[in-house]
């Protein structure tokens, strides 16, 4: 493999150690991007010196003759040749400009993956506890027909309730509503999903309701992996239900009016609605029922009990036989169910037990050992993390956390610091290792410093349309500047292969060399390197450009990985074209003067093959 591949492998097996839902997402892009760089690589020295001989014949022009090559030669050499002559000017504006990649990297927030759009959306409103099954069904008709009103919008699909499954335990006061859109080309202009989200909550302002927004798919990855269905919630933990909404209550006041809530809602989780019946033993036995037989009526009349099962094709559905609702809407309706008694006699129940309501946990949830009570945010702002760390500014400064109760993120934001954690240790293993390959290919510490800079000048502009494309760090961003620090470093060597070659040449016609031997072979080598580098550069823009102005499913993952390349290709080669010659010189300068340990005359394998 020629020694420019090796650290764009590098790059692209440090996908694979990433560990969780990040790695598992963009390892097949790793594996692909990997097998591609060694397949290539493998032609590049096998099948293409074969095939040279039988298409590259006839009258050749030198490169000279293109008119392109002129263009760019005439705009290169002129400011090559100022930078060389102000080289410590040069390098001065370089630092100055790299200085502005620490504010520009604070302005940009974080989150774990930027959103995907799946062509749908998920709306799922919280309620109070102890909602009726009447008054879910009245509320789900009456968003239905509003999110129906909306031109985007292709079906509404609502559900209240749960499955008899135990994956599936969402109480009444959870229900959602699937909304499947229209293909974005018939969405009307200027029309965006973030805006289209925002219009329907403001129409979706129903009394007793939290709104949440999120994705179906998304929706359900979000809840197996972190148990919280929107990308930032909190849960909190205690000894006691009642203490636990008492904390979740002092925190919703505190973040409800903070920068980037939408809204917020605390699990109400000890406001649970219980309907109690007691039942008298004495007074029931004197009519002859037992506990059993009030408890049967209890359930038939009131829960309702299935009789019988009805056949329609192929599809079978229970009978169930229960009270008309009018006749068990409220206590004393309840209190005039009847009991058949043994002497055939009608007992109202109310006659042998005591009916009343009280509260309780409406769910108990259990994480880690602890009770568990969860906290929903609704943002206005896709930067996740800046809004956890305002959030945690504000509660450290105005709450006081009860003896035994602890809190923490949750959602898609813990991920992101699962992954944030595992960045922290790849990307200096993947620079150690550039480093490493670099030091062994050319024999010098300096040189290989210097092949960094167009690594740190790719970040620049990387960041800087990144910036303006207004795309939050994310664990697909980083995959992005981590391959784009392999093409930066790529040509970055080939260049420092140029500038070797050009210097052991004119060593080798036996002349002493001087200052000016060192200027002129560094203008030849960087001549010559020009098209190269230019060809490089415009095969990105062409095979990375167009997914910047893609609108399909899959392209709100894609762009951001693409983002930092394109941005950061145009400041990298700026660094290869001006910067690596102006510092070469000044290296090899220094080793003329003896201030540092010559390397010039010492040959190494990229000298003797620059491909």
């Amino acid at each position: 493999m020629p020694p420019s591949s090796w650290w764009k492998v590098v790059s692209f097996l440090s996908v694979f150690l990433l560990q969780g839902p990040e790695g598992r997402l963009f390892r097949p892009l790793a594996w692909t991007k990997t097998l591609a760089i060694g397949g290539s690589s493998i032609l590049a020295i096998t099948l293409v010196p074969a095939l040279m001989p039988l298409f590259i014949r006839g009258k050749l022009r030198p490169e000279s003759a293109n008119p392109l090559s002129r263009v760019t030669r005439a705009l290169h050499l002129p400011v090559l040749r100022t930078c060389l002559r102000h080289r410590w000017a040069t390098l001065a504006v370089a630092m100055v400009f790299l200085a502005l990649t620490v504010p520009l990297a604070t302005r940009i927030g974080s989150q774990f993956m930027p959103p995907l759009y799946e062509g749908s959306a998920l709306y799922m409103p919280t309620a109070l506890p102890g909602i009726s099954i009447g008054e879910v069904t009245r509320l789900m008709q009456e968003q239905d027909r509003i999110i129906r009103t909306f031109p985007e919008v292709k079906s509404v699909f609502g559900t209240a309730g749960h499955s008899d499954s135990a994956t599936d335990n969402a109480p009444l006061d959870m229900f959602d509503t699937t909304i499947m859109l229209n293909p974005r080309r018939e969405w009307p202009a200027g029309m965006t999903y973030p805006k289209l989200i925002q219009e329907m909550d403001a129409k979706l302002q129903l009394p007793g309701l939290t709104n949440t927004w999120t994705m179906p798919v998304a929706n359900r990855m979000e809840m197996e992996l972190t148990g919280i269905k929107i990308p930032v919630g909190m849960k909190i933990q205690g000894p006691s239900i009642e203490g636990i909404q008492r904390l979740g209550a002092k925190i919703s006041d505190l973040l409800s009016s903070a920068r980037g809530v939408e809204s917020i809602f605390a699990a109400r989780v000890a406001q649970g609605f219980y309907l109690n019946i007691a039942v008298h033993r004495l007074t029931a036995a004197r009519y002859g029922l037992t506990v059993g037989d009030v408890q049967q009526a209890i359930e038939s009349g009131i829960g309702g009990q299935d009789i019988a099962e009805t056949v329609e094709d192929r599809q079978r559905y229970p009978i169930d036989v229960r009270y008309n609702r009018a006749f068990r809407s409220n206590i004393p309706e309840l209190e005039r169910v009847l009991i058949a008694a043994p002497t055939g006699a009608q007992i109202p129940l109310g006659q042998v037990a005591t009916i009343s309501f009280s509260r309780g946990p409406a769910m108990i949830r259990d994480e880690d050992g602890q009770l568990t009570g969860y906290v929903y945010f609704n943002l206005k702002t896709s930067n996740y993390g800046g809004f956890v760390a305002r959030a945690n500014r504000l509660l450290r400064a105005k709450l006081a956390l009860p003896p035994g109760y602890s809190y923490h993120w949750s959602g898609e934001y813990q991920l992101e610091q699962h992954a944030k954690k595992r960045l922290e240790v790849i990307l200096p293993i993947v620079f150690f290792a550039i480093f490493l390959l670099l030091y062994l290919l050319f024999r010098s510490v300096s040189e290989a410093l210097v092949l960094f800079f167009p690594a740190f000048f790719a970040l620049l502009g990387g960041l800087l349309l990144q910036w303006l494309l207004g795309y939050e760090f994310s664990v697909a961003v980083a995959l992005g500047y981590i391959a784009l620090f392999g093409i930066a470093v790529e040509t970055a060597v080939v260049m420092m292969v140029y500038l070797r070659t050009a210097l052991a040449e004119r060593l080798a016609s036996g002349q002493p060399l001087i200052t000016e031997d060192i200027g002129a072979a560094a203008i030849d080598a960087a001549v010559l390197r020009l098209r190269p580098v230019l060809m490089t550069v415009f095969a990105v823009f062409g095979s990375l450009g167009p997914i910047l102005w893609e609108s399909g499913i899959g392209s709100d993952v894609m762009k951001p990985i693409a983002a930092p390349i394109v941005g950061g290709m145009v400041t990298s080669t700026l660094a290869v074209m001006i910067l690596v010659p102006t510092v070469f010189v000044l290296l090899k300068e220094r080793e003329l003067r003896g201030e540092i340990p010559a390397r010039v005359p010492e040959a190494t394998p990229a000298d003797r093959d620059p491909r």
